[in-house]
C-alpha cells in the first residue's frame, strides 16, 4: 500500500525539536521525504501498523498531529506532481 504521511510537530515547546527530529527519522525508515513534513511510503500492512505505532509513541497528542492518507495499491493514477523536485517512484529502478 502507498501511504502519504504528514505531520505537524510543535517545535517551540519543551522537547519539540527532539520530537520533530524523531518523527522525521522514523518516517525516513519507511519512505521518502517529498516535502518538509510530508513522506510517501510504500509499506505492507504490518509495516504500516508499526510505523503508526512508532510515530504515535513519539508525538505529544496535545500539541502535535499526524495524518495518514492511504492511497492503496493503485496509487500511480492518484499522484500527480508539478514543480521543482522530480517525482518519487518507490517501485522504480534503484541505482546505487
Amino acid at each position: 500500500m502507498y501511504v502519504l504521511v504528514t505531520y505537524d510537530v510543535a517545535s517551540g515547546g519543551t522537547g519539540g525539536p527532539k520530537r520533530l527530529r524523531r518523527v522525521a527519522k522514523i518516517c525516513t525508515q519507511y519512505g521518502q521525504r517529498v516535502q518538509y513534513s510530508v513522506f510517501e511510503c510504500l509499506v505492507d500492512p504490518g509495516q504500516y501498523e508499526s510505523m503508526k505505532h512508532e510515530l504515535s509513541n513519539v508525538i505529544d497528542a496535545k500539541y502535535d498531529s499526524l495524518r495518514f492518507y492511504n492511497l492503496g495499491k493503485n496509487w500511480k493514477g492518484r499522484v500527480e506532481h508539478i514543480g521543482v523536485k522530480d517525482s518519487y517512484d518507490p517501485e522504480g529502478f534503484l541505482c546505487i
